[in-house]
C-alpha cells in the first residue's frame, strides 16, 4: 500500500537512518540536501519531489518502495487465515492447491 502521509515517511526514514548507524548529516550530505531540509523531511514537515526520494534513498542504500510502502495488515491477516486452512488439508489437497495457485500466478505475471 502506497503512503501519502508525509510524518509516516519521515518516521520510517529515522527508523531506516538509525538502523543503518547514521547520523542527520551524514545522510544529508550523501543526499546532497543540507541537513535543516534533511531533519524537517524526518519531522515530516516538508513536500518532498520524487528527485529528493530518490536521492534520500541512494544516500540510505534503499529502495524507494522501503519508504514509500506499507503492508496491508488485511492483507496478511487473510494471507494467515489461508495459510492456517491448508495446514488442515491432506498433503493431496495441498498439492491441489498449491497448483492452483501457482497456475494462477504464472497467468497474472506472464507478460501478454
Amino acid at each position: 500500500m502506497l503512503i501519502f502521509d508525509f510524518r509516516t515517511i519521515g518516521n520510517k526514514l529515522l527508523a531506516i537512518r538509525k538502523k543503518a548507524g547514521l547520523t542527520q548529516y551524514e545522510v544529508a550530505e550523501k543526499a546532497n540536501l543540507s541537513d535543516r531540509t534533511y531533519a524537517d523531511i524526518e519531522r515530516g514537515t516538508v513536500n518532498m519531489r520524487i528527485e529528493t526520494v530518490l536521492k534520500i534513498c541512494e544516500a540510505l542504500n534503499i529502495t524507494p518502495g522501503a519508504v514509500l510502502t506499507e503492508e496491508n495488515p488485511n492483507l496478511i491477516a487473510k494471507q494467515s487465515e489461508l495459510l492456517a486452512e491448508l495446514d488442515k488439508c491432506t498433503d493431496r489437497q495441498k498439492e491441489t492447491a498449491l497448483e492452483l495457485l501457482a497456475v494462477y500466478l504464472r497467468s497474472v505475471n506472464s507478460p501478454e
